[in-house]
């Protein structure tokens, strides 16, 4: 036919066998097109990211490093180094309120996702773009498992594609509950604990099937970041972290408004081990002395140790208490350690807190003794033929190039010497120090358990000796113990929590004790530093129907000052002073040391019952004391009347050994409170401690 034909157009001629598409064919079409190519997108990018996946088979292997269990004398937990484990906690014996306040403040949608949660991935978005940072995290518990069971920490895009992944898989393999109590036995909560029932034995002393409602939420607020919200090195911070999780916790339904007001009103309270971080200064001390004597942990270990906890605590009572009350003379730093007459460490602080500065200045700090270092003097000079009752002269005395001054700047002339020992006289035991020998002061210091270096200069018979108060704890405990030498020790016996033994102190360890002095030097010596208590420089340190004796020790321009007192079998040196070695203001031995070590003698005599100071081995035969001691220190008393005794300090122009170097520690802060009053430090009254605050809620 003419005219007739075919086109091939698309346009919908007549000639056309296929109809044009209509709108939603044409959208089903294109959407099917893009489903493919995202099909195939999505199966090589998680190919790509499937690759290098971890091994999901080590879900139930835990590679930790063996933990050491730290002890005190009586068996209580003093810490735990290394990782620490408990067995699984059963989620069905726990609280309902312990797995809910977890869900409660880390993801609200758990069971309603399927390993993550898109609502609040883009929630979590809008929050960090609206503050123009990371505020919110958008990851799910089952993200958090798999991150913290198979994945690094680092923040990158292919960590958090793997994490989608395996939170998928997980979820495809396990029921919500088992995930969630994988998450609780796995998770790690600070203070070396993995689990809830680590954390709540580590935190709590007690089973997590125990668990309180405000100790849940605390737990629960310490995943966030367990350092930054730790209960004991932040207490404030954690408390406040707590009431937020109770708060989640009744929007979410888990508890009642009243059983919130209830979790608030009982304040939380931390394991008294862990609040005990003074004690930290103690395990550091025995980490590295562990390693030395069994080499390094392969295994779970348990350290008996010598420590003495409610010893611990009253000496960190009476520190922290000083430390608050003289800090506006500059008192920054105090150290303290306490031995039994074996050398056994009942007690020792080595800071002001170790939460700042873990640098243990009861050990490694060396710090000028001053006149505390005098009594190896006198000993030396008993044992050349002095006794308390022979004739000395404080008069000006020339050495050398040097002329060391007292305190007082006046000379009272002739005296015994047993009152100069309490008057703490400079240019007595400098001028005994030069005719018995330098040298043999060295000798007799070394005897008792001195092993810093000691320079024969002069002004080392005044304390220009850099010591520890751990080995003048050690030398004193001669004088306390009946004359035998000692060394300071802190570790009883290592065994496995099985019970096999791998070390035993032996009663002949180190030596063994070694009778250092003998009588009538040892009765001497007692006698002349009861004397310093009575009526000398510690004056302010006596302790009221307590047989105890001590010295004082103060430094140039007032860097350092010591008290180191004792009592039948049992010593305590103190030393109190600042990091960057800066003068205090005008803080000797008797003021700020002698009231912490009194504070603490006067809570740990109790509980020590501690027989009067031993009188040694035997005296001579036909030996008999040359007069009545007792009351030539009744005389000294007199001497003193009611006016303070003098203090000893090496003037500032008397030469030192070296140059101090500051010992390392916080950065000084040098506070703003008022000038301290211009009244002796001996003479004023020790003011009473301030009333205990009541706790708040959740507060520790």
């Amino acid at each position: 036919m003419a005219g007739s034909g075919f086109s091939f157009g698309r346009g919908g001629n007549a000639g056309d066998p296929r109809p044009a598409r209509t709108p939603l064919q044409r959208l089903i079409y294109w959407a099917a097109v893009l489903a493919v190519w995202g099909l195939i997108f999505l199966v090589v990018f998680f190919a790509v990211f499937a690759r290098d996946l971890p091994d999901t088979s080590t879900l139930y292997n835990v590679d930790r490093q063996p933990s050491i269990t730290y002890l005190d004398r009586n068996g209580a937990l003093i810490a735990t180094r290394g990782t620490q484990q408990a067995p699984p906690a059963d989620l069905d014996a726990l609280p309902d309120y312990v797995p809910a306040a977890f869900i409660a403040i880390e993801d609200r949608r758990f069971y309603h996702h399927p390993g993550f949660d898109p609502v609040g991935m883009t929630r979590a978005m809008a929050a960090n773009m609206r503050a123009g940072r990371v505020v919110q995290g958008g990851s799910t518990l089952t993200q958090q498992l798999a991150k913290n069971l198979f994945l690094s920490p680092d923040q990158n895009m292919k960590r958090k594609v793997q994490e989608l992944m395996l939170a998928v898989w997980l979820e495809m393999k396990f029921s919500k509950d088992e995930i969630l109590a994988l998450y609780l036995n796995r998770v790690y909560f600070g203070a070396g604990a993995y689990g809830i029932e680590a954390a709540s034995q580590r935190y709590f002393d007690k089973s997590a099937k125990q668990l309180s409602v405000g100790e849940a939420a605390l737990l629960a607020g310490l995943l966030k970041a367990p350092s930054r919200y730790s209960p004991v090195s932040e207490s404030e911070r954690a408390g406040t972290r707590a009431t937020v999780v109770l708060n989640e916790m009744v929007d979410a339904g888990v508890i009642t408004p009243e059983q919130r007001a209830q979790a608030a009103a009982s304040p939380v309270r931390v394991s008294r081990t862990l609040s005990s971080q003074h004690a930290q200064y103690f395990i550091d001390w025995l980490d590295k002395q562990i390693r030395e004597l069994v080499g390094e942990p392969t295994e779970d270990m348990i350290v008996e140790t010598t420590m003495d906890l409610t010893l611990q605590t009253q000496a960190e009572r009476s520190v922290n208490r000083i430390l608050t009350r003289d800090r506006s003379k500059g008192v920054q730093q105090a150290a303290l350690v306490a031995l039994d007459g074996d050398g056994r460490v009942r007690a020792m602080i080595g800071g002001a807190s170790y939460a700042d500065s873990q640098f243990n200045r009861a050990v490694d700090a060396r710090r000028q003794a001053g006149s505390a270092f005098k009594p190896f003097v006198y000993l030396t000079a008993l044992e050349s033929g002095y006794t308390p009752e022979t004739r000395v002269n404080d008069a000006p005395i020339r050495i050398g190039n040097w002329s060391p001054r007292n305190y007082s700047g006046t000379f009272a002339g002739e005296m015994p010497l047993s009152q100069a020992v309490a008057q703490s006289v400079n240019t007595v035991a400098a001028g005994l120090a030069d005719q018995i020998g330098r040298d043999n002061v060295a000798r007799t210091a070394r005897r008792l358990g001195i092993t810093s270096r000691i320079g024969l200069e002069p002004a080392m018979a005044l304390g220009a000796v850099e010591v520890s108060p751990i080995e003048m704890a050690q030398a004193y405990d001669a004088f306390a113990n009946g004359g035998k030498r000692v060394r300071a020790y802190g570790i009883s016996r290592i065994r496995t929590p099985q019970g096999r033994v791998i070390y035993q102190r032996s009663a002949r360890a180190d030596g063994g004790s070694v009778q250092a002095i003998s009588n009538p030097f040892l009765y001497y010596q007692n006698q002349m530093l009861r004397g310093v208590m009575t009526g000398g420089t510690g004056r302010s340190a006596a302790i009221a129907g307590r047989d105890v004796a001590g010295k004082t020790g103060t430094t140039s321009d007032y860097k350092d000052a010591w008290f180191v007192g004792y009592t039948g079998g049992f010593v305590t040196a103190v030393w109190v002073g600042k990091d960057d070695n800066t003068p205090m203001r005008g803080v000797t031995g008797g003021s700020s040391p002698a009231a912490i070590w009194r504070g603490f003698m006067e809570a740990a005599l109790p509980r020590l019952n501690a027989p009067a100071i031993p009188n040694g081995p035997a005296m001579p035969e036909g030996w008999q004391p040359p007069s009545p001691v007792e009351n030539l220190l009744g005389e000294i008393g007199d001497l003193f009347g009611d006016s303070p005794p003098a203090e000893e300090i090496p003037l500032e122009d008397q030469p030192t050994l070296e140059p101090r170097r500051p010992e390392p520690g916080p950065p000084v802060v040098r506070p703003t409170a008022p000038q301290p009053q211009r009244d002796t430090p001996d003479q004023r009254p020790e003011p009473a401690p301030p009333p205990e605050k009541r706790a708040d809620p959740l507060f520790f």
